[in-house]
């Protein structure tokens, strides 16, 4: 199940996760040579994937959405 980017926040280790619309977050770090996202390091670069879609696999498994969006409604 796809799922747009709605916002981004750090984890407890500083790594960027995307919010998305179902209420999941997706870690999506940049980390060469196995993960290639330099446009996570700038807020121009997170602004500029709000609205992307990705995948959910914790829609799929249906898991209940994450303590921060639960926290924020």
């Amino acid at each position: 199940m796809e799922r747009s980017i709605v916002g981004f926040h750090r984890d407890e280790f500083g790594d960027w996760v995307a919010e998305l619309e179902c209420g999941h977050g997706q870690h999506v770090r940049h980390d060469p040579p196995w993960q290639s996202r330099p446009w996570t390091v700038t807020a121009e670069g997170r602004a500029s994937r709000l609205g992307y879609r990705v995948k959910c696999l914790k829609c799929v498994r249906q898991e209940p959405p994450a303590e921060w969006a639960r926290r924020d409604a």
